[in-house]
């Protein structure tokens, strides 16, 4: 079943609006997958934050006419799914190499864009080892309690010697 020409427009603006202010986005092949499989990418992108979609060559070219996006029309070819976040660079690239490891000759990535750049197979798998949203959040975390832990052992470290220091004293007098 075609689609109409309303229904296309307004898919065309659904894709500017979600490309718009995307963080990356993957593109892979995704011949020979079974709907069970696609499904569980599906739900497993949709986990991770990060959206899965098949959408016609044509009607991305569309959208991303004129827009930071549109480098990546080079790799529009062939039936495309499309898996970006809003949230994470790193998310889709991550969860898009697992699936080509799992799925060797029915999922194959074809490239990628990130912040500009048109990314190949490589980049993306480049793209993939950058450090997600948790990890990032996790860091900052434990920097900004690194300070305040360290300065609560200093003020507590001239107590504590004062105390040991009158132990040793009360062992050496023979009282303990």
């Amino acid at each position: 079943m075609s689609m109409q020409r309303p229904e296309k427009q307004q898919l065309i603006d659904e894709v500017k609006g979600e490309f718009a202010n995307v963080m990356s986005i993957v593109l892979a092949d995704f011949r020979g997958l079974s709907v069970a499989t696609v499904t569980q990418m599906r739900d497993e992108f949709r986990k991770a934050g990060c959206k899965y979609q098949v959408i016609k060559n044509t009607l991305v070219k569309i959208a991303v006419k004129d827009s930071v996006a549109s480098p990546m029309v080079a790799l529009l070819a062939g039936p495309t799914a499309f898996m970006w976040s809003h949230e994470s660079p790193s998310a889709p690239a991550k969860l898009a190499v697992k699936w080509a490891k799992d799925q060797k000759d029915k999922f194959q990535i074809k490239g990628g864009y990130f912040e500009g750049q048109v990314l190949d197979a490589a980049g993306v798998e480049q793209l993939s080892q950058m450090p997600g949203k948790p990890e990032l959040q996790a860091s900052l975390l434990m920097t900004f309690l690194a300070a305040p832990t360290d300065l609560v052992r200093t003020l507590a470290a001239g107590p504590m010697n004062f105390l040991y220091l009158l132990q040793a004293r009360e062992r050496a007098l023979g009282g303990g």
